[in-house]
């Protein structure tokens, strides 16, 4: 399928917001691999064929467990998942999926238990900032890269790796 836009080129600062949280998320205390399993489910939920290939292969540079990965779809019947995961997983699920019950409180007290203050922020931009970007890669039907180009929205041009990713 090819692309219907390319939003680099047609408003090269459109994505100059969604670059800032990239920097903030990818700067916080939050482990990377916590943070690609984030990724992966809302991409998951979202279809997003870009961001899968992408964060599939920097989930396995940042050392994602394979059971993990394998099992990500099923994370609620998966013991590969400690709780504290299950936790990013479940308020991922909630935020990406508002509308129909609005992050409920028993959602809410999972992520708390588990998380400090400070990290349920980072936790829920990181959660907007996929959101965003399968958005935008569904919208515009950007293709897979399967690695070969260097152009990828978490990383847009203008903006330098932070973090190692």
């Amino acid at each position: 399928m090819p692309a219907r836009i390319d939003y680099e080129v047609v408003a090269p600062d459109a994505t100059k917001g969604l670059a800032e949280l990239v920097r903030f998320v990818r700067s916080g205390i939050l482990p990377q691999p916590l943070l690609e399993l984030v990724m992966l489910r809302a991409s998951q939920m979202n279809g997003c064929a870009y961001c899968l290939d992408l964060h599939f292969r920097r989930a396995r540079r940042a050392q994602v467990p394979q059971a993990q990965l394998d099992t990500l779809d099923a994370w609620t019947e998966s013991p590969a998942f400690s709780d504290r995961e299950r936790a990013a997983l479940a308020w991922t699920e909630s935020l990406t999926r508002i509308a129909p019950d609005h992050a409920p409180d028993a959602v809410w007290e999972q992520v708390r238990s588990q998380f400090s203050e400070r990290e349920v922020v980072e936790l829920s931009i990181a959660i907007v900032e996929i959101n965003s970007w399968n958005r935008l890669m569904i919208g515009f039907r950007t293709p897979p890269t399967f690695g070969v180009s260097s152009k990828t929205p978490t990383e847009p041009r203008a903006v330098p790796t932070v973090g190692g990713a």
